[in-house]
């Protein structure tokens, strides 16, 4: 892969490729060996009106304010919207260490009948009815430093709750409706960092806020352990009821603190001067060719979810989330997964963490270099190879280690290209913000089904090689690779319209031969 300038040295690049003022005859003016970019002519080609107080910056002034906002922002909301994401994914997956901690025990689950892998697929059918709704409405009320930290203060009360349910039908309501509140968040918060974020931001800010995901893994088998060592029997609980009341307070302690925290949109936030306000604005302008987020009178919730299903880079998109989720969904049952090394309950739940911090370090390294050379598809299909190579090796050994490299690998293999997929979606779906908004919940609400019928292929009768689940995770693996490549090829195409001054729908389209440096471009 290419190398390519720092964040900063984009920024500069932009200033000097996008705003540089360009004379009757055609040359770039230019004052005192640099870009006039009070003039800003560049961008008024492009029918972008700058801001008189960006406008009056000089070059070295806009980097030095840009980098202050982007440290700003970044320390704002990535700390807070991490760290509710790692509760948002333990409360949602605990129910896994939960059954090594003696839930289906003490609920008389039949394992003939498979009601704990219902129990388990059950939240992804709430999951999946509530993601558009839910970031369509976000999108129109323009408010989600409320509406994202209530939804959480709900969920963790139904996590909570789930400590007191006695048998299987209390067991699936609880989960159901846990799994249809929690839908909120995720598509959400991919939506509220692309109103935050440039394009070229966006994967390392991804892969941030998916480190929570990731985090949680380790953390949640570090908590489980603790807990199935030392509450079973406390003040008459099981383990794995204290495990469900210890994680749903803690979530709704950090909701409440969240309510102070999260700004709403830049448009409409009260934290940042006029002048970063400003800048926070122009740049997500000048990066996609519109306003991003006016106001609620601006969003139609329909129109964004229409031009969503019309554009076939959605359901290519789809595909490729579909097969990556899928083939992830053995995350879902992790500690089962480890358990068949031969361990006891607590070493099992403690032998599940080191994969989830390989995989952090994996996913940031792999973000973070494809938001600096700009690329996107060798780093997802890169990451699916090894995906693909761990679960082949899990499903030909029994052999202890073959099989726990192959556990090393198959997480960070499949999480690493997740991350940067998510960021291709808002690189190649940037506007109107109400269409982005529609097609983050719709892909990310249909690829999670995949996890409703998962959870049947890692019943305890499957063990240890899981046969059936390695071989569906390398065909959907495969199946991921294939649509990526495809997407890839449309991509490349569009781009060469761009630049022949061909109109293409949904990018900014400027005049012949000079998009690549005025214009915008689809990340490939």
């Amino acid at each position: 892969m290419s190398n390519a300038p720092s964040e900063d040295a984009d920024a500069k690049r932009v200033v000097s490729n996008e705003e540089t003022p360009v004379g009757k005859d055609g040359a770039a003016t230019i004052t005192a060996g640099m870009p006039n970019v009070a003039d800003l002519q560049q961008a008024n080609m492009r029918g972008l009106r700058v801001p008189e107080i960006i406008a009056r910056l000089t070059p070295d002034q806009r980097l030095e304010l840009e980098a202050r906002l982007r440290k700003k922002i970044d320390l704002r909301l990535l700390p807070m919207i991490i760290l509710m994401y790692i509760l948002n994914y333990i409360d949602r997956n605990n129910i896994a260490a939960a059954k090594l901690a003696g839930l289906p025990e003490a609920l008389n689950l039949n394992p003939n009948a498979s009601e704990f892998q219902t129990a388990v697929s059950i939240l992804f059918v709430g999951y999946l009815l509530m993601q558009i709704p839910s970031n369509l409405f976000l999108n129109k009320i323009g408010k989600p430093a409320i509406y994202l930290p209530a939804c959480m203060m709900v969920w963790g009360v139904i996590s909570a709750a789930t400590a007191a349910v006695t048998n299987f039908s209390g067991l699936i309501a609880v989960r159901f409706w846990l799994g249809f509140v929690e839908a909120a968040y995720f598509p959400g918060c991919l939506y509220y960092l692309s109103c935050w974020y440039t394009r070229k931001e966006l994967g390392l800010r991804t892969a941030f806020l998916y480190s929570g995901a990731l985090i949680s893994g380790a953390f949640s088998g570090l908590i489980s352990a603790g807990i199935t060592e030392n509450m079973d029997g406390t003040r008459g609980l099981g383990a794995w009821q204290w495990l469900f009341i210890i994680e749903g307070v803690i979530t709704v302690g950090i909701s409440f603190i969240a309510l102070f925290v999260l700004p709403d949109f830049p448009r409409t936030t009260t934290w940042l001067t006029e002048e970063e306000k400003a800048l926070a604005i122009w740049r997500l302008e000048e990066d996609i060719g519109e306003d991003d987020w006016i106001d609620s009178e601006h969003q139609s919730l329909w129109l964004g979810a229409k031009q969503a299903f019309a554009d076939i880079k959605t359901w290519v998109l789809l595909v490729l989330l579909f097969g990556i989720v899928a083939s992830g969904s053995v995350t879902n049952f992790f500690p089962a997964v480890v358990k068949t090394l031969g361990y006891n309950n607590v070493n099992t739940l403690l032998l599940t963490c080191p994969p989830y911090v390989f995989c952090v370090i994996a996913t940031f390294i792999n973000a973070w270099h494809a938001d600096r050379t700009g690329e996107r598809y060798w780093h997802i299909i890169l990451s699916l190879v090894v995906a693909l190579a761990a679960f082949i090796l899990a499903a030909a050994t029994t052999s202890l280690a073959p099989r726990y490299v192959a556990m090393m690998f198959m997480v960070p293999g499949v999480y690493c290209a997740f991350v940067v997929a998510l960021a291709w979606i808002s690189n190649t779906l940037p506007r109107p913000p109400a269409k982005r908004a529609a097609a983050l919940a719709f892909i990310n609400a249909v690829s999670n089904a995949s996890s409703i019928y998962a959870s049947y292929m890692y019943e305890d009768r499957m063990a240890p090689r899981y046969v059936i689940a390695m071989s569906v995770n390398c065909g959907t693996t495969f199946l991921s690779i294939i649509a990526a490549t495809v997407l890839r090829f449309m991509l490349v195409r569009l781009n060469k319209k761009l630049d022949q001054g061909i109109f293409v729908e949904g990018a900014i389209n400027a005049i012949p031969g000079e998009a690549t440096h005025h214009g915008f471009r689809f990340k490939v």
